[in-house]
């Protein structure tokens, strides 16, 4: 018999980080400044496994690496 239900992504767990291993990517001083990211960018990537009520959250470190990298400014321009 076949059951018919939804394959989760694999996730290599070399790739999960937490909520201390995102602010220190993201150059924060503390961990608790990642929550407030979160608030004010809404494009940040939501972390992947979120147990809610304080309790671990984890994001995949190439979506936080390639997010922080949109966010940087680019080069600019030169002034005569």
């Amino acid at each position: 018999m076949c059951e018919d239900f939804a394959v989760a992504p694999r996730v290599n767990t070399e790739d999960l980080i937490d909520a201390q291993g995102v602010a220190d990517l993201l150059g924060l001083a503390q961990r608790t400044a990642v929550s407030v990211y979160q608030k004010r960018y809404p494009d940040m990537p939501r972390p992947i496994v979120n147990l809610g009520g304080g309790r671990t959250r984890l994001w995949l470190r190439p979506e936080i690496e390639r997010w922080a990298e949109k966010r940087r400014p680019g080069p600019r321009p030169k002034t005569n």
